[in-house]
């Protein structure tokens, strides 16, 4: 999906990286809101806190294709 795609109120899945540790990821749900701080802007509230949208997130309409892209990007068995 892509950022002009989205309007508030829409729930999204996407791939979280823990910031915390790099080579963890998981698929979560977000919902699109207004930004709180920056007028006119798109964020998604996940964990508690905003994330202003940006053109290069990858945000999908459903758990199923988030999981499809999940395990396109951390499919360990090609690097066997």
């Amino acid at each position: 999906m892509e950022k002009k795609d989205v309007n508030a109120g829409d729930k999204v899945y996407v791939i979280y990286r823990n910031p915390h540790a790099a080579n963890v990821a998981n698929i979560q749900e977000a919902e699109v809101v207004d930004h709180p701080t920056e007028p006119g802007q798109k964020a998604l509230f996940i964990h508690d806190s905003y994330h202003l949208l940006d053109e290069e997130d990858a945000i999908f309409p459903s758990y199923s294709e988030a999981e499809d892209m999940y395990n396109k990007l951390f499919d360990y068995e090609q690097y066997e």
